[in-house]
C-alpha cells in the first residue's frame, strides 16, 4: 500500500523519526513511501493524499539504529536533496532486516548517504569561514552586526550555537534565503528568510578590511586552484575580498619580481632598558620582587620583552586576596580580558564560573591569574577585518613572563596551584607536561608547593556540542581534587 508522508520542515527529525517508526510497524516498504515538506511545491500538489508526520501510534516498535548511522541520519536530513528521505528510510529498513549493512562501506546507499553528509559537513564549515558581518546603529535599536550568507543546505540551525559561543557579547543576525537566526546576548531567535536587498550595505569597517587584505597579500603564495578549492567561486557574490582577488593574481607575477629584486632590510631590534624582566634561575628565588600588586600591574604594563605587550590594549595581572590558598593560572588573557584587564571574563571564563559553581567555590577567595600577562592574537577574517583571534603564546614569549607570574607567587604565598593546559603547566613545572595524561593529578613545583594539571576551559569550547557536557563533567572532576585548598561559597571570603 502506498504512503504519502508530510514532514513540518526540511530538518524534522522528530517528525521522520515518528514517520519511520509507523511505517516499519505498518511493514510499508521505502518504495512505496513518498515524502514531502509542508510548503513545498510537491506537497502542495499532493496535499490531498499526503499525511502529515505525527508522533508514532502507541505500540510501534522502537528502531534500532547503530550510533554512527544516527549520526549520518541527522547530517544528511540537512542536505538540499529531495530525495534524502527516501534514501534514509531505505537504510533504517535494511538495518532492520541486514544487520550486517552497518558493517559495508561499499553498499551504494551507504556511499549516497556519507557523500550527502560530507557535502553538508563542507558547507556548515564554509558558513563558519565566509560569513562577514557589517555593522548597522539606528537611534531605536543598540548596535548591531548582520550578515547576509547562502548555504547550498539547510545548515542554519545547526551552525548558529558555533555564532552564538565565537560572538558572545555581540549582537548579531545572520540572514539566508530560506532561514535566518538573531542572537541578542542570551538566546537565538530562528525566523523565515530574507530577501538580500534586507541586508544592510558596505560599512567603513568593510573598506578598512579591504585595505588590510590587499595589504597582506602575497604575491609569491599565490595558488589559485588551491584557493578557489578552499574559497569555491559559488561564495564569492558575498565575500567583500573577492573584487580584490583578480586584480591581485594578475599583478602576481610583476609583484614577486619587484620584491626578489628588492635589497634586503636591515633589522634594527631595540628593547628599552626599563622593560627587561627580572632575570631568575628557573624555579629558584625571585630578586628585587614588586613588594604588592600596584607596583607588579605597573611594571607589566610597561613589560616589552617579548613582541606582545606593544600590541596589547593591557597588560592583565591576577585578581584574588592575599594569602589565597589557592592560585588557579590560565594560560594568557584572551579578548575580553585584554579589554576589560581583568582574567577570566570571557567565554572560557564563563564556563570556569559555572565550574566553580557546580563545585560550591567562591570565586573571590581564589587568586586567578595567567601564565602569559599579554593577550597575543591575530586578526582574523571575521567581523570588519578586526576581529581579533586568540594565538598560542611561543615557549620564548611564555619564558619571558616566568618572573611576573613567580612575583605573583611570591605576593599571594598560595598553598597549591591548578594549572589550566599545558602553557600554564609549563611556567610552574618548568618542563613540558603531557596534560591529557596527568590531568587531575598533583604535581611538585620546585619550591615544594603542589600543582594539580588539568585542561584549559577553553579547550572545551572547542570540542564538538555532543561531546561538551561528558567533557565539561570530567573537568570539574578533575578540579574537585584541588577542594581542600578552595573555600566554599558559604565560607567568609578573606584577604585583600
Amino acid at each position: 500500500m502506498a504512503r504519502s508522508i508530510t514532514l513540518r520542515g526540511e530538518t524534522d527529525l522528530d517528525g521522520f523519526r515518528a514517520a519511520c517508526r509507523q511505517l516499519i510497524a505498518d511493514q510499508v516498504e521505502p518504495a512505496h513511501v513518498s515524502w514531502f515538506v509542508a510548503g513545498g511545491a510537491e506537497a502542495d500538489l499532493f496535499a490531498a493524499e499526503a499525511e502529515p508526520a505525527v508522533d508514532a501510534r502507541e505500540g510501534a516498535p522502537a528502531i534500532t539504529i547503530p550510533p554512527a548511522f544516527l549520526t549520518l541520519i541527522k547530517s544528511v536530513l540537512l542536505h538540499s536533496e529531495a530525495k534524502r528521505f527516501g534514501l534514509l528510510y531505505r537504510l533504517i529498513w535494511r538495518l532492520q532486516r541486514e544487520p550486517g549493512l552497518r558493517h559495508d562501506p561499499l553498499d551504494a546507499d551507504v556511499i549516497e548517504a556519507q557523500h550527502l553528509s560530507q557535502a553538508v559537513r563542507r558547507d556548515m564549515h564554509k558558513m563558519k569561514a565566509f560569513v562577514r558581518f557589517r555593522r548597522i546603529e539606528t537611534a531605536k535599536q543598540p548596535t548591531q552586526h548582520i550578515a547576509w550568507f547562502e548555504p547550498g543546505h539547510h545548515i542554519v540551525e545547526a551552525v548558529a550555537p558555533f555564532f552564538a559561543r565565537r560572538f558572545t557579547a555581540m549582537h548579531w543576525a545572520i540572514l539566508t534565503p530560506e532561514r535566518c537566526v538573531r542572537w541578542d546576548g542570551a538566546a537565538l531567535e530562528f525566523s523565515p528568510g530574507a530577501a538580500r536587498d534586507q541586508a544592510p550595505p558596505a560599512d567603513a569597517g568593510e573598506r578598512l578590511w579591504l585595505t588590510y587584505y590587499e595589504h597582506i597579500f602575497n604575491p609569491a603564495r599565490l595558488k589559485l586552484a588551491m584557493m578557489q578549492k578552499e574559497m569555491p567561486r559559488r561564495y564569492w557574490k558575498n565575500l567583500p575580498e573577492a573584487v580584490l582577488i583578480s586584480p591581485l593574481a594578475a599583478r602576481a607575477a610583476e609583484r614577486s619580481a619587484g620584491m626578489i629584486a628588492q635589497a634586503p632590510s636591515e633589522v634594527a631590534r631595540r628593547v628599552p632598558a626599563a622593560s627587561l624582566p627580572l632575570r631568575r634561575p628557573p624555579l629558584g628565588p625571585v630578586t628585587a620582587a614588586p613588594t604588592d600588586l600596584a607596583s607588579l600591574r605597573t611594571a607589566i604594563d610597561r613589560c616589552r620583552a617579548c613582541p606582545i605587550g606593544a600590541a596589547a590594549t593591557q597588560g592583565v595581572t591576577g585578581e584574588g586576596p592575599l594569602g589565597a590558598r589557592l592560585m588557579v593560572v590560565g594560560e594568557q588573557p584572551g579578548d575580553q580580558e585584554d579589554l576589560r584587564g581583568r582574567p577570566f571574563v570571557g567565554p572560557a571564563g564563563q564556563l570556569f564560573d559555572r565550574a566553580l559553581a557546580e563545585l560550591g567555590w567562591a570565586r573571590g577567595a581564589l587568586f586567578i591569574t595567567n601564565a602569559v600577562k599579554h593577550f597575543k592574537f591575530e586578526l582574523s577574517v571575521g567581523l570588519r577585518g578586526q576581529r581579533r583571534i586568540h594565538k598560542t603564546p611561543s615557549q620564548q614569549e611564555a619564558a619571558a613572563c616566568l618572573d611576573w607570574l613567580e612575583h605573583e607567587i611570591a605576593i599571594v604565598q598560595p598553598t597549591a596551584l591548578i594549572a589550566l593546559g599545558a602553557t600554564a603547566a609549563r611556567a610552574l613545572l618548568g618542563a613540558s607536561v603531557a596534560v591529557t595524561r596527568e590531568r587531575g593529578q598533583w604535581l611538585a613545583r620546585g619550591d615544594g608547593r603542589r600543582v594539580l594539571v588539568t585542561l584549559h576551559p577553553a579547550a572545551l569550547l572547542r570540542m564538538a556540542p555532543a561531546e561538551q557536557d561528558a567533557a565539561f563533567a570530567a573537568w570539574v572532576g578533575d578540579l574537585a581534587h584541588a577542594a581542600p585548598f578552595a573555600a566554599t561559597s558559604s565560607d567568609p571570603v578573606t584577604g585583600q
